[in-house]
């Protein structure tokens, strides 16, 4: 199936392993030329010369999506590499755990800064070209806990509904000029962040890594965690020639976790 990314240029946000890298790697192996994004020189120097190797047009870009006070300059430098840049993902590591009553206000700015603003300053800098040239994508990662809460994820349960409320609303101000603008959902994926957040969970119940990560697994239908490739196949559709009619959804890819419609 041609996916009509041949030639695309996508920057992926958090590339240097786990979701994001296996999204700059299906994206690449469509044809895109791809720039990688995250914090880490030398993860990103072996990824990138692993893609290269492999026959992906793949660049980088250190950067920590924190610092939103730069990130103009970071799109303006990631549109500079081939000139335009025609899809946009943005994903950073989830928020930490925490108590409801117990986050500080630095948390909630540190995790809105990282979560939300990265998001919405990176698609502010990059869609006008998108919209001037009638084709463009952009594709939010953010977590099953946009429809329903996650125990213990506040930060998330909170930051990220903010992405999909912003989303959906600039979707259908981008929709008549050919930008799409929609998220997916992911559920419990195996990734670094997986193992952090079986470890933490372990600690607080004072129980087994192995028996919280069963009972974990255990809420998901299929009865496992996703695999990263699984989360990057549902973005290069969103990304596609195939979905320019899909914009401003919510896309689930958690192996039947959510209990919604």
């Amino acid at each position: 199936m041609d996916t009509g990314l041949r030639d695309r240029v996508a920057l992926v946000c958090g590339a240097s392993r786990g979701i994001g890298l296996a999204c700059a790697e299906a994206l690449g192996r469509e044809g895109c030329r791809v720039v990688l994004v995250a914090r880490s020189a030398d993860r990103l120097s072996a990824e990138v010369g692993r893609l290269r190797r492999a026959g992906v047009q793949a660049e980088s870009l250190v950067f920590d999506l924190s610092r939103t006070g730069e990130l103009p300059r970071m799109a303006e430098a990631a549109a500079g590499l081939w000139g335009r840049v025609d899809i946009l993902v943005n994903n950073t590591g989830g928020p930490p755990p925490g108590d409801p009553l117990s986050v500080s206000a630095e948390s909630w700015l540190a995790v809105f800064r990282q979560t939300f603003l990265s998001a919405e300053t990176l698609t502010r800098c990059l869609v006008g070209p998108m919209a001037d040239r009638g084709w463009g994508r952009v594709v939010n990662l953010t977590s099953v806990s946009v429809r329903q809460p996650v125990t213990g994820l506040v930060l998330s349960n909170s930051i990220r509904l903010a992405v999909v409320g912003w989303a959906k609303t600039l979707a259908r101000e981008l929709a008549p000029l050919g930008v799409t603008v929609n998220c997916i959902a992911t559920g419990m994926t195996r990734t670094a962040r997986l193992e952090s957040l079986v470890a933490s969970r372990a600690e607080a119940e004072r129980r087994d890594p192995v028996a919280v990560f069963r009972d974990m697994t255990a809420d998901v239908p299929m009865g496992r965690p996703g695999e990263p490739e699984e989360i990057a196949s549902a973005v290069v559709f969103l990304a596609s020639a195939h979905a320019s009619f899909v914009t401003g959804v919510t896309l689930p890819v958690d192996g039947g976790q959510d209990r919604g419609y």
